[in-house]
């Protein structure tokens, strides 16, 4: 019992939706160039980023639990698609709203490769319950690894931190009975898969 409850708090703290706020947290604090960055520049990003990917797809499924035929623990993938669908528009929208300044294009690459996770994490779902939490650590960790080997630098407490947190996800969901293994390692593989490649080749 205390186990399940554990497992529902993780799953909670790092919801997709929370993830890559947490994302841009890590990548402010782990050495990298753009560390330099104002505080009101950071600021701003971490501002939009929270509102496109974390903010308006809370409000969204608020607004879809209204309906009664909605279920709002998405155990279907299915009842997972609509969601998916107007989250990849939210993080559409972030990549414009950070067009406005000029930001590393990192921050936006990030934002259009999580576009591409979010597509594939759609089609998917038509057909096989894939882990969404999965594709957002795994989409964080292949940020952090691909921009390590870019710049150079060893963020090494970032990467131990995306480890651990990829490490009690997995385990939560499975404790939960969500997802079985070969849905949480699918999740992990395409979100670390497709960040990794885009930010590292981009």
């Amino acid at each position: 019992m205390m186990l399940e409850k554990i497992s529902k708090f993780i799953s909670i703290i790092f919801h997709p939706v929370l993830i890559p706020t947490l994302g841009f947290f890590l990548l402010f604090n782990s050495g990298f160039y753009f560390s330099l960055l104002t505080w009101e520049a950071k600021q701003f990003v971490m501002l939009v980023v929270f509102f496109s990917t974390g903010v308006l797809p809370i409000l969204l499924v608020a607004i879809l639990a209204l309906n009664p035929n909605f279920d709002l623990s998405m155990q279907k993938s299915k009842d997972r698609i609509i969601p998916l669908f107007f989250s990849s528009g939210f993080y559409y929208l972030g990549f414009v709203l950070l067009g406005k300044m000029k930001a590393f294009p990192v921050f936006k690459i990030f934002l259009v490769a999580s576009v591409l996770v979010l597509v594939a994490l759609i089609l998917i779902s038509l057909k096989w319950k894939i882990s969404n939490h999965m594709a957002a650590v795994g989409g964080v960790t292949g940020t952090i690894f691909a921009l390590s080997f870019r710049s150079g630098v060893n963020p090494i407490l970032a990467i131990l931190v995306v480890i651990l947190i990829s490490g009690l996800v997995g385990t939560a969901r499975l404790v939960l009975k969500k997802h079985d293994l070969k849905q949480l390692t699918a999740g992990y593989l395409l979100g670390f898969t497709v960040l990794y490649l885009v930010i590292y080749f981009v």
